[in-house]
């Protein structure tokens, strides 16, 4: 059976980086922290779009690593719009970002990283770019 979509993706960090994580996708990003259910441990579910698609969870020390993670994560892309706010607001931020065009199209991506190093991906249709 295929996959039918992404669910989501889950951060994991040390609280003070995780708070930094949530602070960058709900104030740059406009994701906003919804509900999350009761799990033994402390995080945060961040929605776009009624989803919620990005999962931050707590770290703590002496915790072993999750199972299965690799270092091949680049970066996640996010469906946007209003690309002039969104680099007025990069630049207010001091946060650097770089822009490219999909070729064959006229979709314009502006690409910046997270507090921890991760690749974030905005993505802009044809009437934005």
């Amino acid at each position: 059976m295929p996959a039918l979509g992404l669910n989501h993706y889950n951060l994991r960090a040390p609280r003070p980086v995780m708070e930094q994580l949530r602070s960058f996708y709900c104030d740059v990003v406009g994701l906003i922290p919804g509900e999350r259910p009761p799990f033994g441990s402390f995080g945060y579910w961040l929605y776009a779009g009624g989803q919620p698609i990005l999962h931050l969870s707590e770290a703590r020390p002496g915790d072993p690593p999750s199972a299965g993670t690799a270092a091949t994560f680049d970066h996640a892309a996010f469906t946007c719009c209003g690309r002039a706010e969104f680099e007025r607001k990069l630049t207010r931020l001091g946060i650097a970002f770089t822009t490219a065009r999909v070729p064959g199209t006229t979709q314009v991506q502006l690409f910046i990283n997270d507090p921890a190093g991760n690749g974030v991906e905005l993505n802009f249709a044809a009437e934005d770019a």
